[in-house]
């Protein structure tokens, strides 16, 4: 199952999770990521699954 994140403005990383079968991934990725913003699509298993520090997750969005 594949996730879309990318860096919100608290300098943390945001997650979106798909429910829509009607688009593709990057469609949604396109509708649902602010403009300007680099993302990623990854793998479930890339996010972490300890909650604790979410807000200190990072991720590297040099090659988007």
């Amino acid at each position: 199952m594949k996730k879309i994140i990318y860096p919100n403005d608290d300098g943390g990383v945001s997650v979106v999770h798909p429910a829509s079968t009607k688009y593709t991934i990057e469609q949604i990725a396109l509708k649902d990521v602010p403009a300007g913003k680099p993302y990623r699509i990854i793998d479930i298993t890339e996010i972490p699954t300890d909650r604790t520090f979410r807000e200190a997750w990072e991720a590297d969005f040099s090659e988007p």
